[in-house]
């Protein structure tokens, strides 16, 4: 006949192996990460860092209004990055989804940022300037979407 004590500590040397079996296949097969950014016409993406037009952070951008521009010309948009990560960031710039296609031989967005990494919940402020070939043919209107990364 099989004891109380044998039946309890049976069934807790079960438990503590299930428990230690779970764990080790829980490190060898972590979970899987994915990320996909979305976007649409006209936005600011950010991936780790918030854009915003304040310094105190409290109105973040959306989008920019470049306004007419004039052949030849350029435009500013001054705001304000923070990195919203728990690491040093280094930021990076990409524009995509020109409309038309045509305007990226004409349109050059450029910024001012100095590639120092930015330490967490620090702000430095960023000067976009987009510039016009004084040769532009085909865009009346035009719209893009740009994406701020910023990498550890």
């Amino acid at each position: 006949m099989v004891s109380k004590e044998s039946i309890i500590t049976g069934a807790m040397l079960i438990l503590i192996t299930y428990t230690l079996g779970l764990s080790l296949v829980t490190q060898a097969f972590p979970a899987a990460q994915t990320s996909k950014t979305l976007s649409s016409t006209g936005s600011i993406q950010t991936i780790g860092v918030g854009v915003y037009t304040t310094a105190q952070c409290s109105i973040p951008v959306t989008s920019i209004p470049w306004g007419t521009l004039e052949p030849g010309a350029s435009q500013d948009f001054e705001c304000y990055i923070r990195n919203e990560g728990n690491s040093p960031t280094t930021l990076s710039l990409q524009t995509t989804n020109w409309s038309p296609l045509v305007a990226t031989t004409y349109l050059d967005l450029d910024w001012d940022y100095n590639e120092n990494p930015i330490n967490p919940d620090a702000v430095v402020q960023i000067t976009f300037t987009l510039s016009v070939d004084s040769g532009i043919e085909g865009v009346t209107t035009f719209s893009f979407d740009i994406t701020i990364t910023g990498t550890s």
